[in-house]
């Protein structure tokens, strides 16, 4: 009597379509609270709630990335179709934020590093669909690492935007001590995100031309 075939615990597949779907929402949200896109409709109240809640998603949904992958490790449920999901889901949820955070316009120094990053993450994206089936590129280590830094770098921005959400302001309305040295900080880290992002992807296409040369 043959066994019944094993079938993998879903959850992890579970956290990362959440992940999926939580990026789509939480762009929706940020470009809803961005100046000037529905201003109209929205009270600044409304658009610094919008804003509010993005944050609190992309912070959750950022979690997922590391609960999902322990998961499937320690239940032994990595699939096929998790390894496609995984990176797609994190590129939404990174790229959603960015285009989120570039539109409020408000951060200076930001805008290369950004388009720096999302050059990188649909290079990378295109080699592995050009090559898919020709050459092996598993995602490395510092590729994991980088993602978290960028996750990390984008929560630090959109912390900056909402100081005024959270209440962080003096009795005048004037910036609280710490929160310029603060938006330094969080422009060097997606500046440094952007210097990992670049490294890794070198890495992948190095990687690319050295399996293409011994096919």
């Amino acid at each position: 009597m043959t066994a019944p075939a094993h079938r993998a615990n879903p959850i992890p597949n579970i956290l990362t379509g959440i992940r999926l779907f939580a990026g789509v929402v939480m762009f929706a949200m940020l470009a809803g609270a961005a100046p000037g896109a529905l201003d109209a409709w929205l009270s600044p109240e409304t658009q610094l709630k919008f804003g509010l809640w993005a944050f609190w998603i992309f912070v959750i949904a950022a979690s997922t990335d590391w609960v999902d992958g322990f998961l499937a490790r320690r239940w032994n449920a990595t699939t096929r179709w998790g390894a496609i999901l995984d990176p797609i889901a994190d590129k939404v949820l990174i790229t959603g934020a960015i285009l989120g955070v570039l539109a409020s316009g408000s951060l200076p120094g930001i805008a290369l590093p950004c388009g720096l990053i999302l050059f990188r993450e649909f290079a990378v994206s295109a080699l592995r669909e050009t090559m898919a089936g020709r050459i092996e590129l598993p995602v490395t280590l510092a590729a994991k690492w980088k993602t978290t830094v960028q996750m990390v770098a984008l929560a630090a921005l959109q912390l900056t935007l909402l100081w005024d959400a959270f209440g962080l302001q003096n009795e005048d309305g004037s910036p609280l001590s710490w929160q310029p040295a603060f938006e330094s900080f969080a422009v060097f880290l997606i500046w440094f995100a952007a210097v990992i992002t670049l490294w890794t992807g070198w890495q992948y296409f190095r990687e690319a031309r050295r399996q293409m040369q011994d096919l």
